[in-house]
């Protein structure tokens, strides 16, 4: 006999959700943090203005399961020159380090601007 497997997408939802409820700010990193002040401090080269809930949607994965996809952010004042090379989504609290994820390498010099083009992180359906 075959074992069916489940999941409600409202369980994968409430994943991005929580990230969704929580994030203030986008940050370009020259390497990865594991941290809220590598992610803000150490490693960043530039961060977004304050963001809302409405910078991400929630829908339907593109193979299946769910996504999140985080709108474009342009003109981000570069801070720091470096190889940008990691995206970290941050929180309001102050310690919050809500998601990492790499990006196409680019070298930024301070007092230039970079543009972040939307991206999406999926959970897949379970196997």
């Amino acid at each position: 006999m075959a074992v069916t497997k489940y999941q409600n997408d409202l369980m994968l939802d409430e994943a991005f959700k929580w990230v969704q409820a929580r994030y203030t700010r986008l940050n370009v990193c020259s390497t990865s943090p594991t941290t809220y002040a590598e992610a803000t401090s150490t490693y960043m080269l530039a961060q977004s203005a304050e963001l809302g809930s409405t910078d991400i949607t929630i829908a339907d994965g593109d193979a299946g399961g769910r996504k999140m996809t985080v709108a474009a952010q342009a003109g981000l004042s570069v801070t720091t020159t470096g190889a940008a090379e990691h995206i970290a989504l941050t929180g309001s609290s102050g310690s919050t380090l809500l998601l990492v994820t790499g990006c196409t390498t680019q070298q930024l010099t301070t007092g230039n601007t970079v543009d972040v083009p939307v991206w999406d992180d999926e959970i897949d359906d379970i196997a």
